[in-house]
C-alpha cells in the first residue's frame, strides 16, 4: 500500500511529540501529559507503521526504551539490555498475547507470574562477590545513568546479600518507587518550606534518584522491589523465574508479596481484575499487572523484538489520570453558606468512566495549583473516588487567561429559611443581604446567635420586628431530620429525597458516615446524588456548619419506630397531590402518604396509582383520566389514609 502524505506527515509530527515528552518523563522528570496520553500516542505511530511498513525507521520511538540520559551522571552500559514491555489494553489484547505464546508453544500447559506492574523508576544493580558495586537506571535501555550512591541510601536495597549461594557476579532488576504514605509526608513538608510539589509518588521517585547530593536521595522515602535478573550467569539460573525470585527473596532483595502463579487466561484476567479492586488500598501506586512466562527455556524460544520481549506483557489499568480541557469553574453554594468550586470539563475517559465534572475544593487549593478556565488540566480518579484537578499545564494556556477569584459571599440562607426547609419566619431577601454585607453572618448557623442590639443596627427594622424575628428564629430550632436535610442544600437533594435519606438512616451520624455503595443501594437514589451526598458530607466546611447549628440548638424528634417499608399500608404505591386540600397543605400531605410507605412525585404518569385533587386541580387530574388513573378526592384521600 502506498504512502500517502497525510500519513507520513502524521508519523514525523507523532515521532517529535513522543521524543519531546520521552524526554520530559524520563530525563526532566517534568511530564506534560498523563502516561494514558502518552499510551495514545505510541498506539496511534504504531497502528501507522503497521499499516505502513515503509514508515518504520531505526529511530523510531517504537524501536526505543526510555528517554535521554542525564549528563550530571556517569554514563553505564547494560550488560544485556533493559527492553520495554508490550502493552495490552484489554481482554482481546491478553488472547491474543496467549494465542501467540501457544502458537510457538505448542499446546503444552503455559505458566506465567503475574505481578503488580509499579509505576516506579527501572534500575539495575550489579553484585560482586555479594557486595553492591553498582547501580544504574534504565536509561535508553541500552546506557543509564550512573546511580550507586543513591542507591546506597535505600534501606530496602541490602548493600551486602545474605545467605550464600549466590553466583560471583549477578545483575538484578526492579523499581524504585515512593509509598503514597512517604509521598504525602513528602509534599506536605515541602509546602510547609514553601517549596515545589511532586506531581505524583513516580515523579518524586525519579527526582529523588537523579539528586547529585546522595544526602537528599537518603532524606527521601524511598523504596525497591526486584522483578528479575540481567546478568546472570546460565548455569546458576534455576529453570523457573519464580524459582529464582524466591532465591532471590532468600539473600535479602525485596520481592513483591503480590505475585501469583496462573496457568490460563481466567487466571490472568482474575489476577487483573482483583489487583484493580485493591489497587486503591495498596501502600503504593500501580498502572497496571505484568504477565511474563515463567519457564526461562520457553523464554529463549520466544526471544524478543526490537524493545520488548515477546515473554511478556503489560495489561495497563484504565487511566486514573488524563488530559483535557477546564471549560469553565461553577461554585455550588451548599445551602449551609459553603462555596464548593466544581470544574466543568470536556468529557474524558478516566478510571473507567466518562469524567465532565471534577473537585476543586476550595480557593485555597485552585491558587495553590494555579488553575485557570481555558488550562490544559490533569484529572484523576481511583477507584469510587470522586476525580479531582490534579494539576494544571501553564505553559500550555491562553495568553489571555487569567487568575480565578471566589465570590466573596453568597446569600444561601434564604433556602435555609424557607418555608419547606427550617421555615424563619421574617427573614426575608432584604434582610439577609444586610447580614451578608455587613459580615454579621457568614453561614446559616450564625442566625442563632443574632441578639436585639446586633439586629437594631439594621436599616428598616423596628423594635417589634426584631422581636418577631427573634421569636422565629427560636421557634425554627425545633424542626424535623427530613425539613434539615434538604434546608441543608446537598445537591439533588430536595423535599423527596430529604425524606427518603431521614427514613433509611433514622439518624444523621450513619448518614454522615455512609459511602457510595451504601448510598446508592436506597432505592431512587443513584450513582450522581449519592456522589454528591457523600461529597457533602466530606467537606470540613459543611461539617462544621452542621456542628455550629446542633450546638446552637436546631434539633428533631427521633423518628418514629415503624415497621419495615414494605409491609406499611401504600408501600410501593404512587401518588400525586394536585389543587388546594381543606384539611392538609400539600406538605401535610406528602408526609402522610410517606409515614404509611407511599411515593409521592410532582408528575402523573403511567407508573402513577393515585392523583389526590383539592380545589382547581388543573391539567394533572385531566391527563390522570386520560390514563385511567383513579382521582381521589379529600375524602376519599382521608379514608384511603385511615383505612
Amino acid at each position: 500500500m502506498t504512502v500517502s502524505n497525510a500519513a507520513l506527515e502524521r508519523a514525523a509530527e507523532l515521532r517529535l511529540e513522543i521524543a519531546f515528552h520521552n524526554r520530559q518523563y524520563h530525563t526532566l522528570d517534568d511530564p506534560k501529559i498523563s502516561d494514558a496520553a502518552f499510551d495514545a500516542l505510541m498506539q496511534e505511530l504504531l497502528r501507522l507503521e503497521e499499516e505502513f511498513p515503509e514508515l518504520l525507521i531505526a529511530t523510531s520511538p517504537t524501536s526505543k526504551v526510555g528517554g535521554g540520559l542525564n549528563k550530571a551522571f556517569s554514563e553505564v552500559r547494560h550488560e544485556r539490555p533493559m527492553l520495554s514491555l508490550e502493552n495490552a489494553f484489554s481482554r482481546e489484547d491478553i488472547e491474543d498475547f496467549w494465542r501467540r505464546l501457544q502458537q510457538k508453544l505448542g499446546d503444552d500447559e503455559i505458566t506465567l507470574v503475574a505481578e503488580p506492574k509499579l509505576d516506579g523508576l527501572a534500575v539495575s544493580l550489579i553484585y560482586d562477590d555479594g557486595h553492591l558495586v553498582r547501580a544504574a537506571t534504565r536509561g535508553d535501555g541500552e546506557t543509564g545513568e550512573d546511580i550507586t550512591n543513591n542507591i546506597l541510601t535505600i534501606g530496602d536495597i541490602p548493600h551486602q546479600l545474605g545467605g550464600a549461594g549466590w553466583p560471583a557476579h549477578l545483575e538484578i532488576r526492579g523499581e524504585v518507587f515512593m509509598p503514597r504514605a512517604g509521598f504525602k509526608r513528602l509534599n506536605e513538608r515541602a509546602l510547609a518550606a514553601g517549596e515545589k510539589t511532586f506531581a505524583n509518588p513516580r515523579n518524586a521517585a525519579a527526582g529523588s534518584l537523579r539528586q547529585i547530593d546522595s544526602r537528599v536521595t537518603q532524606e527521601r522515602p524511598l523504596s525497591f522491589y526486584c522483578y528479575g535478573q540481567g546478568a546472570y550467569p546460565s548455569e546458576a539460573l534455576p529453570s523457573r523465574h519464580s524459582q529464582l525470585l524466591e532465591e532471590l527473596r532468600r539473600w535479602g532483595i525485596p520481592i513483591n508479596p503480590e505475585i501469583l502463579l496462573v496457568t490460563s487466561i481466567e487466571g490472568c484476567l482474575s489476577f487483573y481484575e482483583d489487583l484493580m479492586k485493591r489497587r486503591p488500598d495498596l501502600a503504593y501506586d500501580i498502572d497496571g499487572v505484568v504477565y511474563k512466562v515463567d519457564l526461562f527455556a520457553d523464554r529463549d524460544r520466544l526471544g524478543s523484538i526490537a524493545r520488548a520481549p515477546r515473554w511478556a506483557i503489560a495489561h495497563k489499568f484504565p487511566a486514573e489520570e488524563a488530559l483535557t480541557r477546564l471549560i469553565s469553574i461553577d461554585v455550588q453554594v451548599g445551602r449551609t453558606g459553603a462555596l464548593t468550586p466544581v470544574a466543568r470539563l470536556e468529557p474524558v475517559f478516566v478510571g473507567g468512566v466518562t469524567v465532565t465534572n471534577a473537585t476543586l475544593h476550595n480557593a485555597e487549593e485552585i491558587q495553590r495549583k494555579d488553575i485557570r478556565v481555558g488550562d490544559q488540566v490533569v484529572v484523576r480518579r481511583a477507584g469510587d473516588v470522586i476525580p479531582e484537578i490534579a494539576r494544571s499545564l501553564p505553559d500550555q494556556r491562553p495568553p489571555s487567561s487569567i487568575p480565578f477569584e471566589m465570590p466573596s459571599h453568597c446569600p444561601i440562607c434564604r433556602h435555609f429559611a424557607s418555608r419547606k426547609a427550617i421555615d424563619i419566619d421574617g427573614l426575608g431577601e432584604k434582610l439577609i443581604d444586610q447580614l451578608l454585607e455587613r459580615h454579621l453572618i457568614e453561614t446559616v448557623a450564625d442566625l442563632y446567635q443574632l441578639t436585639p442590639s446586633v439586629l437594631s443596627t439594621l436599616d428598616r427594622l423596628g423594635e417589634k420586628s426584631s422581636q418577631n424575628l427573634l421569636k422565629a428564629l427560636d421557634k425554627s430550632r425545633h424542626t424535623t431530620l427530613p425539613r434539615f436535610l434538604f434546608a441543608l442544600g446537598i445537591r439533588e437533594v430536595g423535599e423527596v429525597t430529604g425524606r427518603l435519606l431521614a427514613e433509611h438512616f433514622r439518624n444523621l451520624e450513619d448518614l454522615m458516615a455512609a459511602d457510595q455503595a451504601t448510598l446508592e443501594a436506597i432505592p431512587d437514589i443513584g450513582p450522581s446524588v449519592a456522589r454528591h451526598i457523600m461529597t457533602f458530607f466530606q467537606q470540613p466546611h459543611n461539617l462544621e456548619v452542621i456542628r455550629k447549628l446542633l450546638d446552637n440548638g436546631v434539633f428533631w424528634d427521633p423518628l418514629p419506630e415503624r415497621p419495615p417499608i414494605e409491609e406499611l399500608p401504600l408501600a410501593g404505591k404512587i401518588f400525586v397531590v394536585t389543587g388546594t386540600l381543606e384539611h392538609f397543605t400539600r406538605d401535610q400531605a406528602s408526609e402522610a402518604i410517606t409515614a404509611l410507605g407511599g411515593k409521592v412525585t410532582s408528575s402523573v404518569s403511567k407508573k402513577t396509582d393515585y392523583v389526590v385533587t383539592g380545589r382547581d386541580p388543573g391539567s394533572k387530574a385531566t391527563k390522570a383520566l386520560d390514563l385511567g388513573i383513579d382521582l381521589l378526592q379529600e375524602e376519599d384521600f382521608i379514608h384511603l389514609l385511615k383505612g
